[in-house]
This record gives C-alpha cells, sequence and structure tokens, in this order.
C-alpha cells in the first residue's frame, strides 16, 4: 500500500485530494491518503465570513468562469444550483482626484476600437494620437517572455499605458508591468500584433468573445466561495483530513518520506504535495541547494477592508461596480469594489457594502502594516468619504491582513520554477510544489494544478 500526504488544506490542496480520490476509484489503486492543514479551518485564501447580514469574501471573491477546470469540478460536486455570476457594470479608475468611467469596450483598459480610445476622458488627443501608431507598427522583437509593460508602451504610447491600462492590470497582476511577462499576463497580445498588424485590431476581431464572457466572467455561490470548500471536504469518502495540524519536518527515509508534526504525531508517505507557499515549503525541506531557487521567487503583502452601511446601495454611481486607483491620488487604498451591487447576493437587503485593498506596493502600506485595526479603519472610512461622499459610519468592518501571501510573477518567475522543479525531482523524487507560489493565482490555475498532480502521482503508480 503507497501513501500520498497532501499538506495544505487551500484550493489546491483540496483539489489534489480530490482528484487522487476519484483517481484511486477509477484505476483501482492501492493508495491511502491524508491531508494535513495547520489552521482549523479548510480554505486558504477561500474565506467567507458573515455578519450583520452580509457575506464577506475576506480573501478571494470569485472564479474566472471561463478557465476550463472550473465548470467540471462544479458539476463534481453538484453545485450547478448555488451558481451567481457577478453583476456588470462600469468600472471606474480613480485619477486627478475623482472617478473616470474605464471605456465601455476595453480589456484591463485596453481599447477593443477606435471609439473606445477616443472616448476616455484619462487620455488627453495626443495620448490617443500616440496609440494609434499601433496601426502602423510591426513588432519585431517582442516575445511572450518580453515584458508587458515594455511591449505595450511601444506599441500603444506612455500615456495611454499609464494613464489607463497600468492601473488596472497591476491592480490584477500585483506588480510592475516592466516586471511582468507577457506570457504570465496576457499572451494572446502578440498573437493579435503579429497577425493582425495592430494590438486594438486584434480586439476588435475578437470583441464578440470579450463582450460576451463579460456578462458571466466570475462565479460565485449563494452561500459563498465557503460551499466549494464545503464541496471538496464533503466530498472526500477514504481521505484522513487532519486540521488544526501545523508540519515541523520532513525527512527522507528508507525510499519514502517521514514527516513530522507540531502535535507529537508523524506519518509515512511515498507522495508528498506540499499546497503551502514557498516560504512554508522551503521552511519544511531545508535543503541549501533548493535555497536559491525558492530565493527568486516573490510574494507581496496586502489588507483587505470591508465596510458595510445601513445605507441603500443606490448611494453608488449608477451602474458601477467600483474603482481602481492610479498612483498620486489623495486616496490610501489601490482599489475598491461595490461588492453589494456586483454581488447582490452578498447583501439580500441591499444595503451598501463595499471592499477597499491595501498593497504592499502601496507607500502608505509600510504605515498600515503594524497599525492597529481602528487606524485601518478610520483611513478606510476616510477612502470612502473622499471617493463616494458617504460620511455616515459604517454597521460593519472587517479587516483582514494577508501577509507574504501575495505572489508576484514577475520576468524571471518561470526559469526560477523550472529550475526549482528539477533540483527537487531529482534530490527528492515524489515530493510535488503546488499552488499559487508557482503555477498560476487564479482559483482555476490552482483548480488544474491540483488535479495534475494528482495524475502524476496515479501515473507513478502505474495508471495510464
Amino acid at each position: 500500500m503507497k501513501k500520498a500526504v497532501v499538506i495544505g488544506g487551500g484550493i489546491t490542496g483540496l483539489s489534489a485530494m480530490h482528484y487522487l480520490e476519484r483517481m484511486k476509484k477509477q484505476y483501482g489503486l492501492e493508495l491511502e491518503l491524508e491531508l494535513i492543514e495547520q489552521e482549523d479551518g479548510l480554505g486558504g485564501k477561500i474565506r467567507t465570513v458573515k455578519k450583520e447580514g452580509f457575506a464577506m469574501e475576506v480573501g478571494a471573491d470569485s472564479i474566472v468562469a471561463r478557465h476550463a477546470s472550473v465548470l467540471p469540478l462544479v458539476e463534481e460536486l453538484g453545485l450547478e444550483e448555488q451558481m451567481v455570476y457577478n453583476g456588470t457594470g462600469i468600472s471606474y479608475l480613480y485619477t486627478d482626484n475623482q472617478l473616470h468611467a474605464i471605456p465601455k469596450d476595453t480589456v484591463f483598459g485596453i481599447p477593443m476600437d477606435r471609439e473606445a480610445l477616443f472616448s476616455s476622458t484619462l487620455v488627453s488627443e495626443q495620448g490617443k494620437e500616440r496609440a494609434m501608431q499601433d496601426f502602423e507598427t510591426v513588432n519585431d522583437r517582442f516575445t511572450k517572455d518580453s515584458s508587458i509593460g515594455e511591449f505595450l508602451e511601444e506599441f500603444l504610447g506612455k500615456e495611454l499605458v499609464e494613464r489607463q491600462i497600468a492601473p488596472v492590470l497591476s491592480g490584477v497582476y500585483s506588480g510592475s508591468l516592466r516586471e511582468l511577462t507577457l506570457a504570465s499576463t496576457l499572451p494572446y497580445l502578440i498573437d493579435y500584433k503579429n497577425d493582425y498588424g495592430s494590438i486594438i485590431k486584434g480586439f476588435e476581431a475578437h470583441k464578440e468573445t470579450f463582450q460576451g464572457a463579460a456578462n458571466k466572467k466570475f462565479i460565485s455561490f449563494k452561500a459563498g466561495m465557503a460551499a466549494l470548500i464545503d464541496g471538496l471536504e464533503e466530498q472526500l469518502e477514504t481521505a484522513l483530513v487532519r486540521k488544526g495540524v501545523a508540519t515541523n519536518s520532513l525527512e527522507k527515509q528508507d525510499g519514502r518520506y517521514k514527516l513530522g508534526f507540531a502535535d507529537g504525531t508523524s506519518s509515512e508517505a511515498d507522495f508528498v504535495v506540499l499546497a503551502i507557499p514557498h516560504q512554508q515549503a522551503q521552511a519544511l525541506v531545508k535543503d541549501d541547494a533548493l535555497d536559491e531557487g525558492f530565493g527568486q521567487l516573490i510574494n507581496s503583502s496586502l489588507i483587505s477592508v470591508y465596510l458595510g452601511y445601513d445605507l441603500p446601495d443606490e448611494q453608488l454611481p449608477a451602474d458601477g461596480t467600483g474603482f481602481i486607483v492610479s498612483e498620486g491620488s489623495d486616496l490610501a487604498c489601490n482599489a475598491c469594489t461595490w461588492t453589494s451591487r456586483k454581488w447582490p447576493h452578498t447583501s439580500p437587503q441591499q444595503k451598501l457594502l463595499v471592499r477597499l485593498f491595501y498593497k504592499s506596493t502601496n507607500p502608505v502600506f509600510a504605515e498600515l502594516h503594524n497599525s492597529p485595526d481602528e487606524q485601518i479603519a478610520a483611513i478606510a472610512k476616510a477612502d470612502i468619504q473622499k471617493s463616494l461622499g458617504i460620511e455616515q459610519q459604517p454597521a460593519v468592518v472587517e479587516i483582514t491582513p494577508w501577509n507574504g501571501l501575495m505572489p508576484n510573477y514577475h520576468m524571471g518567475h518561470k526559469t526560477a520554477v523550472l529550475s526549482l522543479e528539477a533540483r527537487l525531482k531529482n534530490a527528492y523524487p515524489g515530493v510535488y510544489l503546488a499552488g499559487s507560489s508557482y503555477y498560476g493565482v487564479g482559483i482555476g490555475a490552482c483548480i488544474q494544478n491540483g488535479k495534475d498532480l494528482a495524475q502524476k502521482i496515479a501515473q507513478a503508480m502505474g495508471a495510464r
């Protein structure tokens, strides 16, 4: 009898265990399964908090619906009838200390046609004319491994990128565009430029696809994102799930691995999935030969703040779903989601619920990082007053720090991961790295990562 131990009960670890059980049954594998989670509950960055009639996702608030791994898992868990889709509307940029609507036909702020470009109130006429050079220039040096910031500036101009695109893309991918590759963000931009001679023309040719996806782009669940975690846990039949147990050590022992836990117990395993942040994986493996690879991986931090008001969300600008903040504004936050508007199920009485994000890339973060909750709440309330004119005190405040847990995929990330994987496979066969530190920050990518690792383990046991 072989044994596989998954360390980490977030979405990647749970997905790996879910698919290990399915493959165990499908292929008749003699495989014992165990999942270890140091926290008292499963879910990792997926956590739903309910207070005073509000449902607040203090981690990930939704899943990108179009990812190939998502809907099959939802169906396997029987959650189809629980799914809800995001409300759609105008997204804003808060720049020059006021809200500007991001033009409708844009993707991450990139215009999909000339009309979208020239309708922007964020870019000057000169900036728009510079962006038109995209229709005339040729790509002769950029590849998918190039900086997306340099690529976009080359063809669309610095002003459009800095004023409209960078705030949106940086908000999604948590990093400077000059340090992010096309491959790790929007790899299809290269194809658009090469195949159509223009990024904008490429988007225009695929406009219907993007517009069709916009209405049902993200999904959540009526009971909150925790329904996905609960569904995965409930369907585990043979796996032993241990919560509130920290893993202290991982050692080679007679061709297997011995795992030591904080409660004094231990386990032996033939396969180990490290579905934990890279810092924790590095501390557990304790191998100098791997430190260089681990050291090239970068994480940032984030503070999430929810404010729930005893006010109707009609207080919000019509048809809006939130805003992203440009550099140099009078707000401290990086972005604000109008949650009760975007996700009506989070506020059944349609009272105003907003979520603000404060990232470690923000100069104010150093002040917030070690501040008491009262000070963080005061800054958040001031941001809402300045941006939306709401002076009433919130009925609910929910503050959640995510310290060192937000991966940044910089230019050297892919190379670092490939090198680390190769060294780990050679020194620790049967031990696998998993999760957003390495293979994709979205929930869909994490589900796929867990499924792929389950397949590797099943194949190692002879399944075909």
